[in-house]
């Protein structure tokens, strides 16, 4: 018996016969080693197993083989039992599986099975299964297809709730019918007033436009106005519950992964028909694929809602659903939404904002006020009598004790108080014993008492002094 190794064993399925012939192992490299001593020699060759497995590509069994098995013999594709055929598992086999030239060759060899290898006796098992390929991919789909439905059925449902929330929202008809309404409002006069709608891209454009102090946008004075005259409106983000996941569906990718679908069940039914009669697998597998039409029936007719209420959407909002996608028009409502949220965030805070200011600035101004009244009364105080009326003084004086002004005065030393009070104590005294006969008459003014001439000196006198 020979050892081909694996390009060997390609050179020998061409058409063409093959430019060198197989070597055996006197002397010679060999791709196999001895398997099997002891059996019957072959035309004078060595007794040696034969082997088709490349070494440099070794088929990796316990990478894709389940644990606990007595052996790879096990694996029976018939039983479709999920317990031993897990998707990783089929995956692996389809991935690692050798050519149907190479599996056609090893099912011949079943005769010599215990002196191949072991890479090659899994060979030998899965080459006799027949249509092996078709039956691995029919077994991944069957496994793979749960996975699937809940991959597309949730999208759909979202889409379609989308649209119907949409368009049943009274408040965001509203908010668009107050949008145009300032939008004419601004545009009073020039060639787009008097507009009759608008694309819904717009209201993402809406805080692009901003006032003279770039304080606020037309966003916020929108938020504003609904605020002050239309509060109901500002209930509209609740009402959309569904635009945000609406906005992550491909409706592009959605259609590609029902056609596959659709395409995945055609072939399995197909091949059931090519399978042998009289299996398991065949009658466990018609099962399968009539739920499974049932249910991508389903899916294709929620589908066609999804679609048809897309589309008249486009009719309701003057947009083409061929141009603007699901993706697109949802992802331009969910980002106002956030939008108009985020407006409404900042108008509250700017009102605090401004109300916190305004308190301020009452406050500053109370203070203020009362300052300048105790400065207005302090002067008052200090200039009190300065031109000789004594009216009110008793009550100046009371006044000035009760708001406390005046302890607050500054005393002069007192020293110098005392050098100026004798100085004035010693003039008056000296003025009054001198000789009234040695002083010249003088006439008394009208209106002064006896003592007048002498009161303005002593005054006169207290002046200088002072």
């Amino acid at each position: 018996m020979v050892s081909l190794s694996h390009s060997e064993l390609g050179r020998r399925l061409r058409a063409q016969p093959p430019q060198r012939t197989c070597r055996d192992l006197d002397g010679q490299e060999g791709s196999g080693g001895r398997r099997g001593e002891g059996r019957a020699e072959e035309k004078s060759q060595g007794a040696e197993g034969v082997g088709f497995q490349d070494s440099s590509e070794p088929l990796d069994l316990p990478g894709f083989l389940p644990h606990g098995l007595p052996g790879y013999q096990n694996v029976i594709l018939g039983s479709l039992n999920e317990a031993v055929l897990t998707e990783s598992m089929v995956q692996n086999l389809i991935k690692q599986m050798p050519e149907p030239e190479q599996l056609k060759m090893l099912a011949e060899l079943k005769d010599e099975y215990d002196d191949l290898a072991e890479s090659e006796q899994f060979g030998v098992v899965m080459g006799t299964v027949p249509r092996l390929r078709p039956r691995l991919n029919a077994i991944l789909f069957k496994l793979q297809f749960g996975e699937q439905v809940e991959n597309v059925k949730p999208e759909i449902v979202s889409v379609t709730a989308a649209c119907e929330e949409v368009r049943k929202s009274q408040n965001f008809s509203s908010l668009l019918e107050l949008t145009l309404l300032v939008g004419n409002y601004m545009n009073a006069g020039s060639r787009n007033a008097g507009a009759f709608g608008f694309n819904i891209s717009f209201l993402c454009k809406l805080r692009d436009t901003k006032s003279t102090d770039q304080k606020m946008t037309l966003l916020h004075f929108l938020v504003e106005l609904c605020e002050s005259q239309h509060p109901e409106v500002l209930e509209f983000p609740n009402e959309l519950t569904h635009v945000e996941k609406a906005s992550r569906v491909s409706a592009e990718n959605l259609q590609k992964n029902l056609d596959l679908m659709r395409k995945q069940i055609s072939d399995v039914e197909r091949d059931i028909e090519n399978f042998p009669a009289a299996t398991d697998e065949k009658d466990k597998f018609h099962g399968f694929v009539k739920d499974a039409k049932e249910q991508y029936e389903k899916l294709r007719l929620m589908h066609y809602n999804m679609e048809t209420l897309f589309k008249e959407l486009g009719d309701y909002f003057l947009f083409d659903p061929k141009k603007m996608t699901v993706e697109e028009f949802f992802m331009d409502l969910h980002n106002f939404k956030n939008m108009f949220l985020q407006a409404l965030k900042e108008n509250q805070k700017r009102r605090e904002t401004e109300e916190k200011m305004r308190r301020a600035k009452l406050a500053k101004e109370k203070a203020e006020k009362e300052r300048l009244e105790k400065q207005q009364k302090r002067a008052q105080l200090i200039d009190m009598n300065a031109e000789g009326e004594e009216t009110g003084v008793m009550d100046s004086l009371l006044e000035a004790l009760q708001s406390g002004a005046a302890f607050r005065r500054k005393r002069a030393p007192r020293q110098a108080n005392r050098k100026a009070g004798c100085a004035v104590t010693a003039v008056l005294a000296s003025e009054l014993t001198q000789d009234s006969t040695r002083l010249p008459p003088k006439v008394p003014r009208s209106g002064d008492g006896p003592h007048g001439g002498l009161r303005d000196e002593a005054q006169e006198l207290v002046g200088c002094a002072s």
